[in-house]
C-alpha cells in the first residue's frame, strides 16, 4: 500500500472574502446559528482588514473584509463579488505538506511561515488551486488559542441558537470548459487524492444544459471535492452562469452535514433562509425509487427536501439558493445515512429547480 504522503486530518477552516464581513457575520450568527468564536482587525493591530471567525461543531468559518481601497482582498471582491478564497485543510505538518505538494508541481502561495502568540505557535503554508482559491495548510498541534495568532477571542454579543450543522462533508469547484481534468490530474498527483466517482453529461443533465463532474477524496475520505464543468447544451447551464458571474473558477457550493435534517431546515427556514423549489411532483414515485427510509415522507414534502439511495444506504440533501445577490456561492445541508454517494437521482429535478431560477434571472 502507497503511503499517503499528505496526511489530512479534516477541513480547518473556510475563508470568505466578502463586502461587509461585520453585517455577514451577523446572518451566519442569526440564520445558521454559528457562534463567533475569535476576531482581528484594528482594535487587535491588524491595519488593513477586518476578520470574523465562527464555529459549529467542528465548522470554522472565517469571514475578511478589507478596510483599504487597494488590496488582493478588496480586488477579490470586486471581481468575485463574496466568495471563497481559502480552502484551509488542517495537517500534523505544515511544512511538509508545502515541500511534497510543491515538489509535485503545485504553485507555492505562501511558505511555510510560524505564528506565535501566548497561546502557542502555530504554521501554516499555502498551494494554489483552480481560480484564485488556495489550500492552507494548518499545523496547530503546539496552540491553544481560539484560531489562530493574531485573532483575539471574542463572544457572541447576540443570543444565537445552534441548528445541529456539524462539519464540512464537501466543497464543490466549478471550473472552465475542458478544465476538469486538469484539475482532477492536479488532485491526483500534487495531492493523492483518488477518483472516486464521475457523473457525465447523461447523469446530469435537463432538455436545457448538462454539467459534467468528477469527486476527488483524500485518503482517509475526510476532505473531498466534487469539480465540475460546463457541458454542451441548448442554453446557458448553471456553471457557465457561475462563471460568468464569478468571473473565474471558484467554490460552488459547501456541503455541510447534519445528523436531523428535518430539525436543522427547519430552522434555517424559520430564520429566513431561502432554499430552492421541487415540485410535489418529485415525491410521487420518490419512495418506489429508495425504498423504505426512517423519516417522515410528509415532513420530508413540506420542507422540500430531497431523498436518495446508493449500495450503503440513503441520504437526505437541500440545497439553498445563492447567499448574495450574484448567482455564485451556496449551501447543501446534507443527512447522510449510511450513503457515501451525492445524491445522483437527484440530480435531475435539482437541475431543473436551478434552471426556474436561471430564467427567473434571465440568464438561462
Amino acid at each position: 500500500m502507497n503511503e499517503d504522503f499528505l496526511p489530512l486530518l479534516g477541513t480547518d477552516h473556510i475563508e470568505l472574502y466578502v463586502g461587509n464581513a461585520k453585517q455577514a457575520t451577523l446572518f451566519y450568527q442569526h440564520c445558521m446559528g454559528f457562534q463567533l468564536v475569535a476576531y482581528a482587525g484594528p482594535e487587535t493591530g491588524v491595519r488593513d482588514r477586518a476578520s470574523y471567525v465562527l464555529q459549529q461543531n467542528k465548522i470554522r468559518l472565517v469571514l475578511t473584509t478589507s478596510l483599504v481601497k487597494d488590496s488582493y482582498i478588496s480586488d477579490h471582491v470586486r471581481t468575485h463579488g463574496d466568495g471563497v478564497k481559502v480552502l484551509a485543510l488542517w495537517v500534523d505538518d505544515a511544512r511538509k505538506s508545502f515541500y511534497e505538494t510543491t515538489q509535485r508541481g503545485a504553485q507555492p502561495d505562501r511558505e511555510p511561515t510560524v505564528l506565535k502568540d501566548e497561546f502557542g505557535e502555530v504554521v501554516i503554508s499555502s498551494i494554489k488551486t483552480y481560480g484564485e482559491t488556495v489550500h492552507t495548510f494548518v499545523e496547530r498541534k503546539n496552540y491553544k488559542g481560539p484560531f489562530l495568532p493574531g485573532y483575539k477571542p471574542r463572544k457572541n454579543l447576540v443570543q444565537t441558537e445552534p441548528i445541529g450543522l456539524l462539519y464540512i462533508d464537501h466543497c464543490v469547484g466549478n471550473v472552465g470548459l475542458g478544465e476538469m481534468n486538469k484539475w482532477v490530474k492536479f488532485y491526483e498527483d500534487v495531492m493523492g487524492f483518488k477518483l472516486l466517482i464521475t457523473f457525465d453529461d447523461e447523469d446530469i443533465s435537463t432538455e436545457y444544459s448538462a454539467l459534467m463532474s468528477k469527486v476527488v477524496s483524500n485518503g482517509n475520505g475526510y476532505v473531498k471535492f466534487p469539480i465540475n464543468e460546463p457541458a454542451q447544451g441548448k442554453k446557458k447551464s448553471q456553471i457557465e452562469e457561475y462563471l460568468d458571474f464569478y468571473n473565474s473558477a471558484g467554490v460552488q457550493h459547501i456541503a455541510i452535514a447534519t445528523d436531523d435534517i428535518i430539525y436543522t431546515v427547519g430552522e434555517l427556514r424559520r430564520r429566513g433562509v431561502e432554499f430552492l423549489y421541487v415540485p410535489e411532483q418529485y415525491y410521487t414515485d420518490v419512495m418506489a425509487r429508495v425504498g423504505t427510509i426512517q423519516e417522515d415522507l410528509d415532513e420530508l414534502k413540506k420542507l422540500n427536501i430531497l431523498i436518495d439511495r446508493d449500495e450503503e444506504g440513503y441520504l437526505l440533501q437541500i440545497f439553498t439558493k445563492p447567499l448574495q445577490d450574484r448567482p455564485t456561492v451556496f449551501f447543501e445541508i446534507i443527512e447522510r445515512n449510511g450513503a457515501k454517494s451525492f445524491g445522483k437521482g437527484n440530480f435531475k429535478a435539482l437541475f431543473e429547480a436551478i434552471e426556474r431560477e436561471q430564467a427567473l434571472r434571465g440568464n438561462l
